[in-house]
């Protein structure tokens, strides 16, 4: 794996995700360098525009909360940053396409343009759409798992978390909600599926390649569940009240459009305090676990703290 810079982090649960943090970042730029070679023929915009998309900025939740819940099962890091940047590779396709015209119509995003204004409209879609396979190309290699079984239960893992029942019905759901209206139970449902399911994933994904069986996961996806929700409820907060310039977006679309939030429905103050309650309740899912832990309850942690 390629290395971060030296940096003089104390021994602190802080310094210790700051740590994690900077490191999955380079390991997953690293892994999207290689494995998106720009072809010297008429392909080259797109892969520059997948390139463009996938390399440098975001925050690398993903694949740390897979790496960080496979390393406790012993699981190499190089297999688990792979898998890890598969479920990144979903995620940036998820972006590029929100940031459409046709969907969100943003022009900016983790602080550089949006792929369609750095290049064009279809070559967004395009690239979207080569993530999207990507993904499923990097799960399958064998540097993840030589096991077809875990091979198959990760691709099974994660299209579902993307798909109808996870990440693009919680979207179709956020569409629908500029002519609806919706009650709490409605909003916490769409962010379970639009955020929620691809966070629970990559927590589940790092159990399965740590082959942990199905019946002894149960307090990894409460864990996942409760920051996804929290995430969420952060991210209301944030289009709320945060600043632009450091979320490296554009801020109070939400509001403008009328759409309905936890923050509307509850109120920054109950809909912070809401998000503390699920921090500490998902890190008490963890309690059995441990020390071996710390890195998921510090990611927890910072889910709630961030401002951007």
């Amino acid at each position: 794996m390629s290395q971060v810079p030296e940096m003089d982090f104390e021994d602190t649960p802080g310094a210790r995700l700051r740590m994690a943090l900077a490191t999955i970042r380079t390991d997953v730029d690293a892994a999207f360098d290689q494995w998106l070679p720009v072809p010297d023929d008429t392909r080259a915009p797109l892969v520059e525009a997948m390139r463009h998309a996938a390399i440098g900025g975001g925050k690398r939740v993903r694949p740390l909360l897979l790496v960080a819940t496979a390393t406790m099962f012993n699981v190499s890091r190089e297999a688990a940053v792979l898998a890890g940047t598969a479920v990144e590779a979903i995620h940036v396709y998820s972006l590029i396409h929100d940031d459409l015209p046709c969907m969100d119509d943003d022009d900016m995003r983790r602080g550089k343009p949006t792929v369609h204004k750095a290049f064009d409209e279809a070559t967004a879609v395009l690239a979207g759409d080569a993530l999207h396979v990507l993904a499923f190309d990097i799960l399958t290699d064998r540097s993840v798992s030589s096991d077809p079984f875990i091979q198959a239960e990760l691709v099974r893992c994660l299209a579902k978390a993307s798909g109808m029942s996870g990440m693009a019905g919680g979207q179709a759901m956020d569409m629908a909600a500029d002519s609806a209206t919706y009650d709490l139970h409605t909003i916490t449902r769409l962010q379970q599926l639009k955020t929620g399911a691809l966070l629970t994933a990559s927590v589940e994904m790092g159990a399965i390649v740590g082959r942990v069986p199905p019946e002894s996961r149960a307090p990894l996806l409460s864990y996942a569940r409760d920051i996804g929700l929290a995430f969420q409820i952060v991210d209301d907060l944030l289009d709320h009240e945060g600043d632009e310039d450091k979320a490296g977006k554009a801020l109070r679309k939400d509001d403008e459009q009328g759409k309905q939030t936890f923050v509307s429905l509850m109120g920054a103050d109950a809909a912070r305090s809401q998000a503390k309650a699920l921090i500490d309740q998902a890190c008490g899912h963890l309690a059995h676990y441990g020390e071996d832990a710390g890195v998921l309850c510090d990611l927890a942690r910072y889910i709630v703290e961030r401002d951007r």
